[in-house]
C-alpha cells in the first residue's frame, strides 16, 4: 500500500517484472490483480529473519535472478521516549533496520554472482532533522542511511549500486488519516514545506524508478530527499 504500491505500479508500467513482499496475502493478491501479469507476490514476516534465505531462493528459482531490490518495509512509532517500552523499541529496530539488512544481505549474494544490481532503501525525513517523539523511528531510518553509504562502498566492486530515498510528508491513506485528525499539525506541515503541499506516492515512485535503472548508472551511496524542500528549511 502507499509508497510501496506506488513504486510497484511504476515498475510494472516500465515493464519490470515485480515481486511484492508483505504480510497480508489478501492485500497482496488484490494489489497484483490491479497491477497485472507483470506482478507477483510472496507472503513473509519481516521479523522472522531465518525465512529470508528461502524467500530469496524461491524468487531466484522462479525468475533466475534479481536485478533490483527495494527495501520499503517500515513500522511507524510516535511516542515520548519515557513511554517507549523495551519491546516496542526492539520491534521497530527489528522490522525497520534488521530486516532491511538481512534481506539486502541475501539479495546481495544473488546480485554478486551476476555482477550487477541496484538496491534502493527508503528512509525518511525523520532521519534528516529532529522530530519530537520520533526517537525510535528516527533512529532506524538514520541507520538505514548509514548502511546505504557503507553498502554502496562495499558492493561497488561487484557492479552493485545502493541508494536511498528520504520521503517527506507523502499523502498516503495512513498519513492523511493521521493529519486529518490534527488540522493544526497538517497546516504547520504544509506551511513549512517550501512547495506548500504534501507529496504524492507517485512522486516517490518516479524517483525510485530513476535510481533503480541504468539511467542512474553513475549514482551510488546517494540519499535523495523527495520532500518538497522541507529538509532544507531552517
Amino acid at each position: 500500500s502507499g509508497i510501496g504500491f506506488a513504486i510497484a505500479k511504476r515498475f510494472v508500467q516500465a515493464e519490470i517484472k515485480t515481486v511484492l513482499l508483505g504480510t497480508n496475502a489478501t492485500q497482496l493478491k488484490l494489489a497484483c490483480e490491479t497491477l497485472g501479469e507483470l506482478s507477483d507476490f510472496l507472503v513473509y514476516n519481516p521479523v522472522i529473519l531465518n525465512e529470508f534465505p528461502g524467500l530469496v531462493k524461491r524468487v531466484v528459482e522462479k525468475y533466475s535472478k534479481i536485478d533490483i531490490l527495494v527495501n520499503c518495509e517500515g513500522n511507524y512509532l510516535k511516542k515520548p521516549v519515557g513511554d517507549i517500552s523495551d519491546e516496542e523499541v526492539y520491534k521497530i529496530i527489528l522490522t525497520n533496520q534488521t530486516a532491511m539488512f538481512c534481506m539486502t544481505r541475501e539479495v546481495f549474494g544473488v546480485m554478486k554472482s551476476c555482477g550487477s544490481g541496484s538496491i534502493l532503501n527508503i528512509s525518511s525525513i525523520a532521519a534528516q532533522f529532529g522530530i519530537p517523539q520520533m526517537v525510535a523511528y528516527s533512529g532506524t531510518k538514520s541507520a538505514i542511511e548509514g548502511m546505504t553509504r557503507s553498502m554502496a562502498i562495499e558492493f561497488s566492486e561487484f557492479g552493485i549500486r545502493v541508494n536511498c530515498i528520504a520521503p517527506g510528508y507523502i499523502k498516503t491513506n495512513a498519513l492523511s488519516l493521521l493529519l486529518d485528525k490534527d488540522p493544526k499539525r497538517k497546516k504547520k506541515v504544509i506551511e513549512r514545506t517550501p512547495l506548500k503541499r504534501m507529496g504524492k506516492p507517485s512522486e516517490i515512485a518516479e524517483a525510485a524508478l530513476f535510481l533503480a535503472l541504468p539511467s542512474a548508472s553513475y549514482i551510488t551511496g546517494a540519499i535523495l530527499p523527495v520532500d518538497g524542500g522541507i529538509s532544507i528549511v531552517t
